[in-house]
């Protein structure tokens, strides 16, 4: 076989990244113990053209092209979301059965009784060349995030008793957070100026012959594309450690508490005496650097939730400044 170009070798890898999964044929080695069907992972392509697989059964030998047979597999996808306020309008008929001239103004807790609707405008409003790739058949950058994100979908979801627009992502490698700004920056484009756009324009028919008309986007400041964590995980208190030792009020059982997470983890070191738990959870914290207000503090969102005021160390410690706060 005839030394790659450059160009080709480029080409070749930028078709099939690291990790991609590869199946083989028939391999051009008679003294090669791997047999057809054998799947292993694309560790690299090296300069020559020749892909490095570590193969399920342990062996690394290369594959050739042009000697030997393989298939690269589809890469594995697996789901990200990002999620977006949801707005509409809503023209409801008078007594005469004409349209009202001004729309009712609605937000996510007010839309979820139409969410069924709401789902079948928006697979309505799919075109025939998005059915492999969403919206991402419109993305014509050829870079990471093209390869890496093999569609977008926009939907709607029920989450904390409100309806919120969905940009349902399949991505094949997670991506990293210059990526994934661009990918917000597409698809807040396509929820504004494109894709939205033309939704946003075509009525829903409900009930009674009154019409809906959603928005993905919004002239709001405070409208923003998030990931699921960015959304709706905890929105901890600055200066929480992440871990730390209490006692149970009723037990005296000695136990763990991670930031972030509700509830607690029995320890290991727990006695049958409250008073030498006590000394053990005051041990730990200090050799873990956390004071009485952080130990407070994550007391209370392990229980209450961490967007409790009571979560926030600073409310601790400023009391404790002013003088009479007790710990314990």
């Amino acid at each position: 076989m005839n030394t790659p170009n450059r160009e080709w070798v480029k080409f070749m890898r930028d078709q099939y990244p690291v990790g991609s999964r590869i199946r083989l044929t028939e391999m051009n080695d008679p003294y090669s113990k791997l047999k057809p069907g054998t799947e292993g992972t694309l560790m690299h392509i090296d300069d020559i053209g020749t892909f490095h697989v570590k193969w399920d059964n342990g062996s690394t030998l290369g594959l050739v092209i042009g000697e030997d047979r393989f298939t690269v597999l589809p890469p594995q996808t697996h789901e990200l979301k990002l999620y977006m306020p949801l707005t509409a309008d809503l023209y409801e008929r008078d007594e005469w059965g004409d349209l009202e001239n001004e729309a009712t103004e609605m937000e996510g807790r007010g839309l979820l009784r139409y969410e069924a609707q709401i789902t079948s405008a928006l697979l309505k409003n799919q075109m025939p060349e998005e059915k492999e790739r969403g919206i991402m058949h419109w993305y014509h950058d050829k870079d990471s995030v093209e390869r890496k994100v093999r569609s977008v979908v926009f939907a709607v979801e029920e989450r904390d008793r409100q309806l919120w627009g969905v940009a349902e992502c399949q991505i094949t490698q997670d991506l990293t957070p210059e990526e994934m700004g661009k990918l917000k920056e597409y698809i807040s484009g396509q929820a504004s100026d494109g894709w939205g756009e033309g939704f946003e324009q075509r009525e829903i028919q409900l009930d009674r012959g009154a019409e809906l008309y959603v928005h993905l986007w919004s002239f709001d400041p405070g409208w923003s594309i998030q990931t699921e964590q960015e959304r709706f995980g905890p929105k901890l208190a600055a200066g929480l450690p992440e871990l730390c030792f209490s006692v149970l009020p009723d037990t005296g059982d000695l136990i763990c508490i991670k930031r972030g997470e509700s509830g607690y983890y029995p320890s290991d070191w727990n006695t049958k005496s409250r008073e030498q738990n006590e000394e053990l959870a005051n041990y730990n914290n200090e050799r873990l650097g956390v004071s009485a207000a952080q130990r407070r503090a994550m007391e209370v969102g392990s229980m209450y939730g961490w967007d409790a005021p009571g979560a926030d160390p600073a409310s601790y410690e400023q009391k404790q400044q002013m003088g009479g706060m007790s710990f314990g």
